[in-house]
Order: C-alpha cells, then structure tokens, then sequence
C-alpha cells in the first residue's frame, strides 16, 4: 500500500478538468495529475501500460464523454484482474439513482455529483482533494 502518485482525471469538459486541478491545488495536493479527454484514451492508458509495477492511481471519472462512456471505462476496469485494485471515483453532474446503482454495481468506490453552481463545485473539489491526501492505494503489478 502507498499514498496516491498519479491522479487521473477523465473528462471532456476542459473547464470541469481545469477546475478539478486548481481545486486539488488549493487543498494542497501536490500529485501528479493527468488530463484525458476522453475513455478510449484512459483505457490505452492503462491497457498498454501493463509494464509499470508499482505504479498507485486514483481515477476521477466523467459519465457522458465520447468514444467510450465513463460507466463503459469503469466496466472495463473492474473486469481486468489488476486493474480493478485502482480506486475509481465518479465525478459527474448525473444524479439519475438507476446511473449511481449501476457504477456501484460496477465497482466504482465514490459516486460524487458534480453540483451546477461553479462555487459549490469547487468546495467540493477541495473536500475530495483533503481525503485523497489521506488516502492509502494498492500498487499495481504487485509492488
């Protein structure tokens, strides 16, 4: 188990992904974070990646996204024997209950809704950005 290295943000809204980051920052979370804009790419990411042992990754994942949906990409994760170990929490503005059973049912650790006001949004964000601080990660591969 470590702290969190890498955190991964899947969204494709720019300014959702922007102010998810500058939040995470202003809570003092001082990670890497990484942007993709869409859930082909998040799943290369980890698909072709099988070589980084380790490696301890926090997802923050967006439903409705092109090429590959969130609830697809948190399907297709939790199905791989390793990469399931990766904590995947939902950041979304979707509030439908029949949406948030499913990514539970799925696997995802946290179904959080993205609130419309730009303020509470970023409240929010700051709260998440003190757990992730706190939070302890398996490593994939192993390590």
């Amino acid at each position: 188990m470590s702290k969190v290295s890498t955190i991964l943000i899947v969204d494709d809204d720019e300014g959702h992904a922007i102010l998810i980051r500058e939040n995470l920052e202003a809570a003092d979370v001082t990670n890497p974070i990484q942007h993709f804009r869409d859930g082909q790419a998040i799943l290369d990411f980890f698909f072709e990646r099988r070589d980084v042992p380790g490696e301890t990754y926090l997802v923050l994942l967006d439903i409705r996204m092109p090429k590959v949906d969130g609830i697809e990409v948190l399907r297709r994760l939790k199905a791989d024997p390793e990469l399931k170990k990766i904590p995947v929490i939902m950041l979304t503005t979707t509030d439908d209950a029949r949406e948030v059973e499913r990514c539970h049912q799925l696997g995802c650790n946290v179904y959080i809704q993205k609130p419309v006001d730009s303020d509470k949004f970023a409240e929010a964000i700051r709260r998440l950005g003190l757990v992730v601080q706190l939070l302890l990660l398996p490593t994939l591969g192993g390590v």
